[in-house]
């Protein structure tokens, strides 16, 4: 079957769209390129399921080259038989096609091997075809291989050595591995024990812990993972190992035997010796796996939105990056993100100098005309909070305050990029300019970030790194292309993530732009060195030139896409402004009549009539922007009942945990979040979402608060 059919069918897609994506991407077109430009092509398939075909697509081929592989090896051996080539055709993994390679695989010296090396090899043909003969027979014809010299002492020790040869094959049979994985998958249950059951840690839950295998969380999988590395907790699978025998001996056999005979305990010995140890490597790497493949979704989907913050327009920053010892290092940022003044306060414990820190936070404020600040959320935030809630109020300022995720702020800090952007500050103070420009523009500075840095998920630290990486970056790639770059002020990081343009192209791009001076229109880009025709094919619809005489210069309509944008005004008799202030609306019904008489694919059609309507416009600005305070709670100030708005700081697979502005996160549990049955929290709650949540268990000593979202309008 060919690759696009077998994928269509597995993701309920016609197989002219995954056709159509294969093609396109063979093409080297990029996955935001095609989601936005190519819609007729793919029947408006968004990025996530765009990324969903690439991801299978290069599993199957990688899977289609390693068949062939296999296919290659065993005919060179001349062992191929038309049920080995049957199975293999069908194989529809990667573990499958190992297990019908593995009697064929060159191995280290097995005790079968040994066997063979001692001629016993036609004794072990010999009790599988007369096995049902009784053990007597075979006992009379083992006399046959006795061979000193070979080291077959006498007939009980050929039989040994038979019975390691059939051993071996039982545990390698292709029938056998697969229904003893499905058994064990289905009736296993996964057990942890403490190493040492008085020691205190945060795996006590998992102390004297068990659950059916099929049945065990993504996030317990990991956690237990991290306590059995820690060598804290001890992993066992429990499964019915005579259920086990049998299966093996049916598939293997044809039908179940005695484990007291010859050839019944030749099958139990492969299976206990071979085939369960490696079951249960494999069940626990497929479980890790799985969990991890979970962890760096939720990880994904929890970036997005905090990526897409609306940006706080023209306002001027104190940013504070809060400390204990050394101090909480202060910057002011400007509302293009230029860095007007930086200090060092140590309003904080141990010095707790609140005087000099009012002396040196009030000159700022006032010298600069600071309307906000904002507070990173490590170390010694919630007491710079208190100081900066008691200095507003006792001072009477008409400024607010904000709470920003500081992840991955140390991480650019000591980046070479922070080095070249701010030369001449110091590493803590580049942390601070980096918290304020995070709320002047959330996804401009967070994309100079590696984004596994950016601590929004759960176990990101256990999850393959590569994965990680691979899936995060596409996220980043996702957001900035749908958000859209201004041409003449985008950073190199920034760029980079642009579709088509590589990390050179976006340098050539700023040193085109310092040298020769802002872009007049997307066309100039075609003078940017290494940026052909192919890059900015890619590109250009995602770069944005504010200044520009052609205002389409400044919409997600593509260029190629600029003749039709025309005709369809021309067809409408209304000009941009009829659009963008509503003098002219366009239906549905007219829009699909216009698609036809302008020969155009509708979809596109309404992308540049949505366009039309709001040129220059920041799709951010229709999501929520970070939630501002001028006061501070304790959690000595909240009682259960209250209901108090906050903002969602982190997804994870048991609940959510949202800030409500005290000194501690409170955790809605994924049963208190909605009153209709949701199966993951992230189905009705994203990062950087304001809600309204009701306090219901307040826990002082263990500083935890208990959030319910339940019955609140």
């Amino acid at each position: 079957m060919e690759l696009h059919l077998r994928l269509s069918k597995e993701l309920s897609l016609r197989p002219e769209q995954v056709k159509s994506v294969e093609t396109l991407l063979a093409e080297g077109n990029t996955i935001p390129f095609i989601a936005r430009y190519r819609k007729e092509a793919t029947g408006e398939l968004d990025e996530v399921k765009l990324r969903e075909i690439d991801e299978r697509l290069t599993y199957l081929k990688s899977l289609a080259a390693r068949k062939a592989e296999v296919l290659r090896h065993i005919m060179e051996q001349g062992k191929i038989t038309p049920e080995i080539e049957a199975n293999l055709a069908q194989a529809e993994s990667l573990q499958q096609v190992d297990d019908i390679y593995l009697p064929f695989r060159p191995k280290r010296r097995t005790r079968a091997i040994i066997a063979k090396e001692k001629g016993l090899e036609p004794l072990a043909e010999y009790i599988l075809a007369h096995y049902e003969e009784g053990d007597a027979q075979v006992l009379v014809e083992a006399l046959a291989f006795v061979d000193t010299e070979k080291g077959v002492e006498d007939a009980n020790a050929a039989i040994d050595g038979a019975k390691d040869i059939i051993a071996e094959r039982a545990s390698e049979f292709f029938a056998v591995r697969e229904s003893v994985r499905h058994l064990l998958r289905q009736e296993t249950n996964l057990q942890s024990k403490a190493v040492e059951p008085k020691t205190v840690s945060v795996y006590e839950m998992y102390y004297d812990y068990q659950e059916p295998l099929r049945r065990v969380p993504p996030h317990r999988i990991l956690a237990m993972n991290r306590g059995e590395r820690e060598g804290i907790l001890k992993i066992i699978l429990e499964y019915p190992e005579e259920k086990v025998f049998l299966v093996a001996m049916v598939r293997f056999l044809g039908k179940a035997v005695s484990a007291q005979t010859i050839v019944g305990s030749a099958v139990v010995d492969g299976c206990k010796r071979l085939l369960l140890p490696s079951i249960e490597r494999e069940l626990r790497g497929a479980l890790t796996e799985e969990a991890e493949e979970h962890a760096i979704r939720i990880f994904g989907q929890n970036m997005k939105p905090l990526l897409l913050i609306a940006p706080v327009r023209g306002k001027t920053f104190l940013a504070i990056d809060p400390a204990y010892r050394t101090g909480c290092k202060l910057a002011v940022v400007g509302p293009t993100g230029r860095v007007l003044d930086t200090g060092v306060s140590y309003f904080t414990p141990p010095q707790n100098d609140k005087q000099g820190g009012a002396k040196t936070l009030l000159r700022m404020i006032k010298e600069h005309g600071v309307e906000a600040v904002a507070i990173g959320n490590g170390t010694g935030s919630r007491e710079s909070e208190d100081f900066v809630s008691t200095l507003i109020r006792e001072h009477n300022l008409k400024v607010s305050y904000t709470i920003v995720s500081e992840a991955g702020a140390s991480v650019y800090s000591a980046s070479e990029l922070a080095g070249q952007e701010l030369p001449e500050y110091d590493v803590t103070i580049r942390g601070a300019v980096s918290i304020g420009r995070r709320v002047l523009d959330p996804l401009a500075e967070l994309c100079k970030i590696d984004p596994k840095a950016i601590g929004v998920g759960q176990y990101q630290h256990d999850v393959d790194q590569k994965k990680l990486a691979e899936r995060l970056t596409g996220v980043v790639e996702d957001c900035v292309n749908s958000v859209g770059v201004d041409l003449n002020t985008a950073s190199p990081s920034l760029l980079r993530y642009v579709s088509g343009i590589s990390g050179t192209v976006a340098k050539n791009i700023v040193a085109w732009r310092d040298e020769n001076g802002s872009f007049k229109s997307r066309d100039q880009l075609k003078k940017v060195p290494r940026l052909g025709p192919s890059a900015f094919t890619q590109c250009a619809g995602f770069l944005r030139v504010p200044t520009a005489a052609n205002i389409l210069d400044n919409t997600p309509v593509h260029p190629e896409s600029y003749g039709l944008a025309q005709g369809f005004l021309q067809a409408l008799g209304a000009s941009v402004d009829d659009l963008a202030t509503g003098r002219v609306q366009v239906s549905e019904e007219r829009l699909a009549k216009l698609a036809k008489d302008l020969s155009a694919g509708l979809p596109t059609l309404r992308d540049i009539y949505t366009a039309l309507r709001r040129p220059g416009r920041d799709p951010r600005e229709d999501v929520a922007g970070p939630v501002f305070r001028s006061d501070v709670l304790q959690m000595e100030d909240v009682q259960e009942g209250m209901v108090l708005s906050g903002v969602v700081r982190n997804v994870i697979d048991f609940g959510a945990f949202v800030d409500i502005g005290v000194k501690q996160d409170g955790l809605v549990h994924i049963s208190e979040i909605s009153d209709k049955y949701i199966k993951h929290p992230s189905e009705a709650l994203g990062v950087g979402d304001v809600v309204k949540v009701r306090i219901i268990s307040i826990d002082l000593k263990r500083k935890r608060i208990g959030l319910s979202m339940k019955g609140i309008s």
